[in-house]
């Protein structure tokens, strides 16, 4: 069998867990998560652990969190002004909602908390300063 190198499509089942055990993601149920090693597009710590693996091999990969989607950034918690909101916008703290950046991208932001005067929005991943543990399977390589 051959081994996964940099530059392989692989198609991998996985299941995502935080150290507690809480799942966070799957694919079960799915098509397999396919993604060019070594891209980019998955985090870095899952992306190195592909390398050497084979079809049909099973791991347990545990991921730093500066491995995964990094620690979390305070320069990306933002308080604004209440009256700033409109009020048909929902304010309950684990809202997630989409700001647009002034180069006109979209970005989502989760409300941590919520006052009179402010409302502070938090820009970090969601996953940001968490450790992660996935288990995978390599379905194919290509």
């Amino acid at each position: 069998m051959t081994a996964i190198k940099q530059g392989d499509t692989v198609r991998i089942h996985y299941t995502g867990t935080l150290l507690d055990g809480n799942v966070f993601d799957s694919s079960e149920g799915r098509d397999p998560l396919e993604f060019v090693v070594g891209s980019g597009q998955i985090i870095p710590g899952l992306d190195s652990a592909m390398t050497g693996l084979t079809v049909g091999e099973k791991k347990r990969v545990e991921i730093t969190c500066v491995e995964a989607y990094g620690p979390i950034n305070p320069a990306m918690r933002q308080e604004i002004p209440r009256e700033g909101i409109p009020d048909d916008i929902p304010l309950d703290p684990g809202t997630q909602l989409q700001m647009q950046t002034p180069d006109g991208q979209a970005l989502p932001v989760t409300v941590v908390e919520v006052n009179e005067a402010t409302v502070t929005l938090d820009a970090n991943h969601p996953l940001a300063g968490q450790d992660l543990v996935f288990e995978i399977e390599v379905v194919s390589v290509n």
